[in-house]
């Protein structure tokens, strides 16, 4: 499904909250949970500055729905994310019973730009993951996830680039 403005909207948000994340010295992600209706339920940014390495937002937006709505609302509700979910996030997505994903980038655009960005061209994909670098569809079969938005593209990769060197 094609990105409309209110998609896009949803996605600037996610990339402002990706922007607090990097300044609070924690990873450029930024989430918000959306119902049915167009309605923002909550909205999160990454918090894993603090050593909780599972402090990410989709997987908060996945507690909050499962301790919040109804199991037929979940389904109908669309989490918007500045960055494709990790196998963690997409797993917790699915058993949530969340809806649609519409993210403002892929992994395969962040594992690019980490290639690119590499000073030794070595293969730094997973950042020091110890998770691989797996599209959601790989994760989470039937999942509808849409995007990437190429217009917030640059401004993402400037966070990553802002969140690396710290």
């Amino acid at each position: 499904m094609a990105l409309d403005e209110r998609d896009l909207a949803h996605l600037t948000r996610c990339v402002e909250l990706a922007e607090e994340a990097v300044d609070a010295g924690d990873e450029p992600f930024g989430s918000l949970l959306v119902s049915a209706d167009g309605e923002v339920l909550v909205e999160d940014r990454n918090r894993v500055g603090g050593g909780d390495g599972t402090a990410h937002p989709e997987l908060t937006l996945a507690r909050w729905a499962g301790a919040h709505l109804p199991v037929e609302e979940r389904a109908s509700a669309t989490a918007y994310t500045s960055g494709e979910h990790c196998p963690m996030c997409a797993a917790a997505h699915g058993w949530a019973g969340l809806g649609r994903i519409v993210v403002a980038t892929t992994t395969e655009q962040l594992q690019q730009w980490r290639r690119e960005d590499s000073d030794d061209d070595a293969d730094d994909d997973a950042a020091g993951s110890p998770v691989a670098p797996l599209p959601v569809s790989a994760v989470l079969p039937g999942a509808v996830v849409d995007g990437p938005a190429p217009q917030l593209a640059d401004r993402v990769r400037s966070l990553h680039r802002r969140s690396r060197r710290g």
